[in-house]
């Protein structure tokens, strides 16, 4: 009787060792800081273009003109869509962070990029001679978000996202100086 409980408690601890050690292997993370995968219905995943992005300064003529007018910094990217195409509706997303210790809305944004015919762009800020400086002008998308894995983050977005281009900027909150903004990017299509 004791030999067959024996081999009883370890068959189930057998089994109970193989399905943790399962469980730990289906969670697939980004390899890199800033990486993102859309994960689709059913249940593989795709990797979402990155792209670096170009700062530009532009000011309106009445700045030179006048010493009136605006001054906007931008990102731009020098194509004008994503090679990721995705659908609009319920969004999820697995975002590599340095750590999953951080607030994401802190350091996670997703916005919409404003596209013309051969490139994309997003306004940073914006200072005016009498309005004054506005900063963080993106149209930022709402998401609610989990940690996952080791240091990810599984993002939703629940609301209907309308076409467009979009990009996903992850930042580290322990650097100071950000080197390059590189951002993740897909597209919604009509």
């Amino acid at each position: 009787m004791k030999t067959i409980k024996g081999v009883l408690l370890s068959v189930f601890a057998f089994l109970f060792c193989i399905s943790v050690y399962a469980q730990d292997q289906e969670v697939v993370e980004p390899d890199f800081v800033g990486e993102c995968f859309y994960l689709k219905a059913d249940g593989t995943n795709v990797k979402l273009d990155k792209s670096r992005t170009v700062s530009r300064t532009k000011a309106n003529a009445g700045i030179f003109i006048a010493g009136v007018g605006k001054v906007r910094d931008e990102i731009h990217l020098e194509t004008p869509a994503a090679k990721t195409r995705i659908s609009g509706r319920n969004i999820k997303l697995i975002v590599k962070a340095v750590d999953n210790l951080s607030d994401p809305m802190t350091i996670i944004r997703i916005f919409k990029f404003e596209t013309k015919k051969k490139y994309r762009k997003a306004v940073i800020s914006e200072v005016g001679t009498f309005s004054g400086a506005k900063g963080n002008d993106l149209e930022y998308v709402d998401f609610e978000a989990k940690k996952y894995g080791q240091s990810s983050y599984y993002l939703s977005i629940t609301n209907t996202l309308e076409p467009g281009e979009y990009g996903i900027i992850v930042t580290n909150p322990n650097n100071k100086d950000e080197k390059q903004i590189v951002v993740s990017c897909f597209g919604i299509d009509k």
